[in-house]
């Protein structure tokens, strides 16, 4: 193998670790998606993130509908939408597999979901954990939203009754 071959090969085989490394911190979290498949944050690096707290079976659950239109229309202009579904305030369904089958037929939800996790207390996961001192707001309901803008470190916050196409998400 002549130097050029080999120093492509090490560059290649350095990227993942390159790009981990480069992650903002607010990201670089890896978890489980719904399907059970690894969800790392850090491939979302430098796009504009809609991170919101849901549950199937709350009166806002509707919003769905809004965020995966919004998913669909601006993601190919770089916007992530990733859902969190949660237990917390005991309206969300009990496996995982439920919740991404309510989500796929009544919703058509395409958008990245990570497993069932808590998003309020003392077992909150600790990417809500960074989002709500980024912000000073913790979820106090499901479909509370954040938004990260593409730097990775700045982090808006709004409340559930906050439909996610407001004016107020959008201008940002």
């Amino acid at each position: 193998m002549n130097m050029f071959a080999r120093f492509v090969s090490a560059a290649v085989l350095a990227a993942p670790l390159a790009a981990s490394a480069a992650c903002p911190a607010l990201l670089n979290h890896q978890m489980k998606g719904l399907d059970g498949k690894p969800l790392d944050l850090c491939q979302f690096e430098g796009r504009a993130i809609i991170v919101v707290n849901t549950a199937s079976k709350c009166g806002y659950t509707p919003q769905f509908e809004k965020l995966e239109g919004m998913y669909k229309r601006y993601r190919e202009k770089g916007l992530v939408v990733a859902g969190f579904p949660s237990n917390d305030f005991r309206q969300e369904l009990a496996t995982n597999a439920e919740v991404g089958e309510f989500c796929r037929l009544t919703y058509g939800v395409q958008f990245p979901m990570a497993e069932k996790t808590s998003v309020t207390g003392d077992a909150m996961n600790p990417f809500f954990r960074q989002l709500a001192a980024a912000t000073n707001q913790a979820p106090r309901w499901n479909f509370h939203k954040y938004l990260i803008e593409p730097d990775g470190k700045t982090v808006h916050s709004f409340a559930t009754g906050v439909e996610p196409d407001a004016a107020e998400v959008m201008a940002k």
